[in-house]
């Protein structure tokens, strides 16, 4: 995947299928630290032991539809070439936390991409699931959250096409208040 944002979509979109209600994505970049941390975390159905253990495979999938998963494999790719590493920890019924670390300045480190599509597409097809977003540039930051949204429609969808306009405008003017990185 070509950036962060992909990642992002990639991940949520797993746990939506594992029946997730709400989800919290977050992105802190620390340049004084050189490092750029990217956490998805989720209510949904969470995975055993076993499977935790062999999620990172890219020849292993628990999808019917293809005898390969490759979005985690090629995250921790990403994170692990620029210094970084990938954690997943996960509990059945209760939920999973994926989080990779990234060197910020490394030359390999992929760019964070257009979080301000990926939320809006994540909004758009997930109407009923909240996502909770929060993007910490230095001592900023953005925050989107679809429950609050939710109290201020009163009863408006979140699918419907002039609130999926303002989520993605909302983020990209968000992320360029705080100076977030680059797309």
């Amino acid at each position: 995947m070509e950036d962060l944002s992909l990642h992002v979509l990639d991940i949520v979109e797993n746990s939506v299928k594992a029946g997730a209600r709400l989800v919290r994505i977050s992105m802190t970049e620390d340049r004084q630290q050189d490092r750029l941390l990217l956490a998805i975390e989720d209510d949904g159905s969470g995975m055993d032991s076993e499977t935790l253990t062999r999620v990172t495979d890219p020849f292993f999938t628990t999808r019917t539809t293809r005898k390969v998963g490759l979005g985690l494999s090629f995250l921790k790719a990403a994170a692990v070439g620029t210094g970084g590493d990938l954690t997943i920890e996960s509990t059945p019924g209760k939920g999973t936390r994926v989080e990779a670390v990234f060197s910020y300045g490394h030359i390999d480190r992929p760019p964070i991409g257009r979080m301000d599509e990926t939320m809006a597409t994540l909004v758009a097809c997930h109407p009923d699931t909240d996502f909770l977003y929060r993007h910490r540039a230095g001592s900023v930051e953005y925050d989107l959250d679809t429950l609050a949204m939710r109290q201020m429609l009163g009863g408006v969808p979140l699918d419907t096409p002039a609130v999926v306009d303002w989520v993605r405008t909302d983020v990209a003017e968000g992320l360029l208040d705080i100076g977030a990185g680059s797309y």
